[in-house]
Formats: structure tokens, sequence, C-alpha cells
């Protein structure tokens, strides 16, 4: 969810805000909603997700990523990133997912960065692995090999 990757927030304060941010650790633990809030936008933009439960972890070099405009491969090439949604709780969606995003650069599907099976997501950005569940079942629609974050070209 949302239209790019995440602003960089800096803040000189260890722990959790009221929004479920602890920038420290590079974490967030919260609901859509308090995503959304924390983004200036109404909870109510995340429709039946508002209340799903969304754990973000990122890496140093996905904020410095952000911080240098999105296309700098000596900064970004090992920025990543982590979301899990989990709407199986009350007044949740139901459904969950997991999904795994790295930075390729503006090349896209040509970068030497890029791994095939997965797509293209913010326009510098792969989404390597996505799979979850909803009321029709399991579900995939990115299973990139590989889908790790290991070693990088």
């Amino acid at each position: 969810m949302g239209s790019g990757p995440a602003s960089p927030r800096p803040s000189s304060e260890k722990g959790f805000d009221k929004y479920g941010y602890n920038d420290s650790a590079r974490i967030f633990f919260g609901t859509c909603g308090s995503w959304a809030e924390a983004g200036g936008q109404d909870p109510s933009a995340c429709g039946v997700y508002a209340n799903d439960k969304l754990v973000m972890k990122w890496n140093r070099a996905w904020d410095e990523c952000n911080e240098a405009g999105y296309d700098t491969a000596s900064i970004c090439a090992s920025a990543m990133l982590t979301n899990e949604w989990n709407g199986k709780v009350p007044g949740g969606s139901g459904e969950t997912s997991h999904d795994k995003i790295i930075w390729v650069g503006s090349e896209g599907e040509e970068s030497p960065y890029w791994r095939e099976g997965g797509y293209l997501i913010w326009g510098n950005y792969e989404v390597i692995m996505e799979q979850g569940t909803s009321a029709a079942g399991h579900w995939w629609t990115a299973h990139a090999i590989s889908n790790g974050f290991g070693a990088r070209p």
C-alpha cells in the first residue's frame, strides 16, 4: 500500500512514536490506519485494511537511498524492506501478506540488480516476494529467484 518508498523520518528520539515507527531500530509496528496517519492521510484511506496489523522492517541503505533520491547505486544497491500484513485480527480484513522489496534502480527489468520473477514498484524497486492468504486461499504474486536478501551483483 502507498505510492512510493517510505520517506525518511529523521528523529533523535529512541523507541516507538504514537503511530508505530521506531526510526532508530528501523521498524514500524502498527496498523494500516496508523501508517496512513503518520503520512498525513486519513486512516480511512486504508479501507477494509485500516485495522490490519502491519510490521515493516528496513535497513540503513533504505533510509540513505531515500535521502539520496532513489537512483544512486553506490548508496541504494543494498536497500531492502519487508512488509508483513495481518488482517486476521478483530475488525481486520481477514487477509495476510508478506512482501520483500529491493532497490534495482531506474533501469527496472534491465538493471543488473533485477531478479527474474519479481515486479517493478515505485520506479526503482522490485517486489521479489509477495505471498499471502485471502478467502480464496493461498496466493503468490511475486517469487523472484532468489527471493532472499543475500548477495547482490
